[in-house]
């Protein structure tokens, strides 16, 4: 179900009726549980199961870590864990597993592996319950860093539980929201106690982005794609890499926008999944920027338990390259995913390398030539995202080094002009932090054009790009 869609917006509304009627305030969180379940099963209501299956694996064996005796708990952490991953692994890397090592579809069983569906959202609800059996366990060994997620009512942990797992704001594609962050929230909500101004801005911008900008970016973005790119000159294929890196952020900014506006309506802060990551001047900053919410799960819950960067300059960079590289396959089981992954974990280590012997002065023109230098990667790196192969990126960078086709000026005009709101919302940022200017002023007339734009310039309607991993 699309944020953008008709029965979206219906059941958004009979939910927020139900949720904030006096009456029905005992029954808040399961209102949104079964809100939640409407919205996952709604294109394939099987995979429902799918979901209630988590839910359970992480009610039962967080539980039991919390009530179980101390020398039980490290096994019912590990047997969550796993289970969760085992999930993963199975609906996500079985059809990579038959391919790989079964022949593909030659067999019975690799044809079996083949055809398994992947489940939507199935990578974000994952490690949010890997994050909940962590944190409850982490509780009961060093209850002083208590994140207030242990259980203590199975009934009560159930009900909440189930909400943090299914909320449909984040349901689908994020921000990987943590047990901690999100248990202690869970309480009675009141309507006048809404951040209306907060979550209007969210909405009103994330449509924006997705709706105006990327929507109507995949058109041209489109021809990226082989054996079309082959028919473009050098220039049109340029732009339409710089096209497609500003379509892929304004869709998934634009997306968790949205789920934090919808957080907002029923009192839920969720965090904040993307700071304007195209002005890093460094890798390590882009990964602080893009994705924050992966990055920071990743971070925690894998490159600090390897180690980080405690045990030596090679331990730490073999540890980039790790977590970057499973950080790729989280993305899907393909080689170009691994690939990508790989790519930005070298440029990490690399880059940590030279910060390690050359000291960077701090200069306006060397700062803005580090960000071209990160946005350059980051874009080129992006190629691997959109093509289906890893072959077909290689033959892309060669027909932008060899083709010498015709210029087609009115795909030209379409990436600029729905790239320049992109880089004019990176330019209001910029401007906003300079007090003198008193942008505030003309916030309102912004945000009715955005309004007026999403009303008369929306583009197709189009699944969001994180939808697919």
């Amino acid at each position: 179900m699309l944020f953008n869609s008709v029965p979206f917006v219906i059941l958004l509304a009979i939910t927020f009726a139900l949720y904030y009627a006096p009456f029905l305030r005992a029954w808040q969180v399961l209102i949104l549980v079964a809100a939640s379940f409407v919205f996952y099963a709604h294109e394939q209501p099987l995979l429902l199961l799918l979901l209630i299956a988590s839910i359970a694996i992480n009610v039962l064996t967080s539980y039991w870590i919390a009530i179980d005796r101390p020398s039980r708990r490290r096994f019912w952490a590990i047997t969550g864990v796993t289970l969760n991953l085992s999930l993963l692994l199975f609906f996500k890397y079985s059809p990579l597993f038959a391919k790989v090592f079964l022949g593909g579809a030659e067999t019975s069983l690799g044809h079996f592996l083949m055809t398994i569906p992947l489940p939507i959202g199935i990578s974000f609800f994952t490690f949010q319950g890997i994050s909940l059996v962590v944190e409850v366990f982490r509780e009961k060994k060093q209850p002083d860093l208590a994140p207030r997620v242990i259980p203590h009512n199975f009934i009560e942990h159930l009900k909440n539980t189930a909400l943090f797992k299914s909320f449909f704001p984040y349901l689908i594609a994020g921000p990987i929201v943590k047990a901690q962050e999100f248990y202690p929230q869970i309480e009675p909500k009141r309507f006048g106690n809404i951040q209306w101004e907060t979550a209007f801005r969210c909405l009103v911008l994330g449509y924006f982005l997705k709706m105006v900008v990327a929507d109507n970016l995949k058109d041209a973005t489109f021809w990226i794609e082989y054996p079309h790119f082959l028919r473009h000159s050098s220039l049109v294929l340029i732009a339409l890499l710089f096209g497609f890196s500003m379509q892929i952020f304004a869709d998934f900014a634009g997306y968790s926008l949205i789920a934090l506006g919808l957080g907002h309506l029923f009192g839920y802060t969720l965090p904040i999944n993307f700071n304007f990551p195209y002005l890093s001047r460094s890798f390590a900053e882009f990964w602080k920027r893009w994705h924050i919410s992966l990055s920071t799960w990743l971070r925690e819950y894998l490159y600090f338990p390897l180690g980080g960067n405690r045990r030596g300059r090679v331990r730490t960079y073999l540890n980039l390259f790790i977590v970057m590289f499973l950080g790729g396959l989280w993305h899907g089981a393909a080689l170009k995913y691994a690939v990508w992954g790989t790519s930005h974990g070298c440029a990490l280590a690399l880059e940590r390398s030279l910060r390690n012997r050359i000291k960077m002065p701090s200069h306006w023109l060397l700062d803005s030539m580090r960000v071209l230098v990160v946005f350059l990667f980051v874009t080129g790196a992006w190629l691997l995202f959109k093509l289906a192969h890893f072959r077909e990126a290689l033959w892309y960078l060669n027909a932008i080094a060899h083709n010498r086709a015709d210029t087609r000026y009115i795909l030209l005009a379409c990436v600029i002009t729905y790239s320049a709101p992109v880089i004019l919302y990176y330019a209001w940022h910029l401007l906003r932090t300079r007090p003198h200017l008193k942008w505030q002023r003309y916030e309102f007339l912004i945000f009715g054009a955005l309004i007026v734009a999403i009303v008369l310039n929306s583009g197709s309607p189009q699944k969001f790009i994180y939808f697919q991993f």
